[in-house]
């Protein structure tokens, strides 16, 4: 199963897996084999009964791509909730399975500041308390502090979940990826508007081969939920050009 399957990061995972083999149920708002909306609770059940329905119970791999950007306080219920609920509501499938895998999509901004409120909210559980931080950090001028926050939550929860009972102990490893600046719709303004265009690169600064295709991110995804992942688990592995070597520095590992 692949979220936001039907553009960006999420097609081109879908598309390879597909023509590598793998029978792919994609889940989006439009224009996959589930349609489900992943900000809210229900949507979240409804795709996760909706993919059990057409695998019979049993899921190899998860990889969840769904995402906003933005300054919209939903992105926090797509970004974090979106991912951890449906896992959760999928874990049974996947221990089912005899070599199951999962995925998510995180960021390399989870380099830069977060707010700690909202991430501690997120990790709780507590999805409305999150997303009034969230509306209160928007209304104080705080609001690009939601995507790199909720990405930070999320790359926290999967190296806490990890190790939890029903995963390592089932045999499922749970990674994430943190890619840097990715040519899809979504940061399509970033990279076309020349003022935007810079600060994102003094941002993100991505010195091996800059700004990247979806295709480089998804081929890292494959492989983390493909049968040759035995022992890798609970890591965000960063394929961002170098951004994260270049902004952290050489003493951080």
């Amino acid at each position: 199963m692949v979220t936001g399957a039907a553009s960006g990061i999420g097609r081109c995972t879908a598309d390879l897996l597909r023509e590598r083999g793998d029978r792919v149920i994609g889940v989006d708002l439009r224009g996959t084999e589930v349609l489900a909306d992943l900000s809210t609770g229900d949507g979240r059940r409804a795709a996760a009964e909706a993919v059990l329905a057409r695998t019979g119970g049993t899921v190899d791999g998860v990889v969840t791509c769904a995402g906003l950007a933005g300054t919209d306080p939903r992105l926090v219920s797509v970004n974090y909730f979106g991912t951890t609920e449906l896992l959760a509501h999928l874990r049974p499938a996947l221990a089912a399975a005899p070599r199951p895998r999962a995925v998510a999509v995180s960021s390399v901004v989870v380099v830069h500041g977060c707010d700690e409120a909202l991430v501690e909210a997120c990790l709780s559980g507590a999805e409305a308390e999150a997303l009034a931080l969230a509306g209160r950090a928007v209304a104080e001028g705080r609001g690009r502090q939601l995507y790199p926050s909720s990405k930070a939550a999320l790359a926290r929860w999967v190296r806490r979940t990890c190790l939890a009972p029903g995963w390592a102990d089932a045999g499922i490893p749970l990674n994430a990826v943190g890619p840097g600046v990715v040519l899809t719709p979504m940061a399509a303004t970033a990279v076309t508007d020349e003022r935007t265009r810079r600060a994102r690169d003094a941002a993100v600064p991505m010195p091996l081969n800059h700004h990247q295709p979806p295709e480089s991110v998804a081929e890292v995804l494959a492989f983390l939920v493909s049968e040759a992942n035995s022992h890798i688990t609970g890591q965000l592995v960063y394929a961002d050009g170098g951004a994260e070597a270049t902004l952290r520095g050489p003493l951080a590992y």
